[in-house]
């Protein structure tokens, strides 16, 4: 077998952009990470739900108003004709 073919396994920190150190076991001796599981907003509980069913009203309700409009347009136009 050739001498020193595998990477060292040494003691590595995980450091957060919130300041928490995660000790464990790696090929380098240390990673940044932007957010770990103090910070992130699943684990904290201010994870915030989007309400997708009130897009969905929202958006028919706006095409419900422009066919309302254009069918009005296109009443309009059919009377004046008819002048």
């Amino acid at each position: 077998m050739k001498a020193d073919l595998h990477p060292r396994y040494l003691d590595a920190e995980i450091r957060c952009a919130c300041s928490n150190v995660i000790k464990t076991r790696s090929t380098k001796p240390s990673t940044l990470i932007g957010i770990c599981n103090v910070c992130h907003p699943f684990y904290t509980g201010t994870q915030k739900f989007v309400d997708t069913a009130g897009r969905v009203d929202k958006f028919q309700q706006r095409m419900a108003k422009t066919q309302a409009a254009q069918a009005a347009k296109a009443e309009a136009t059919a009377k004046k004709k008819k002048k």
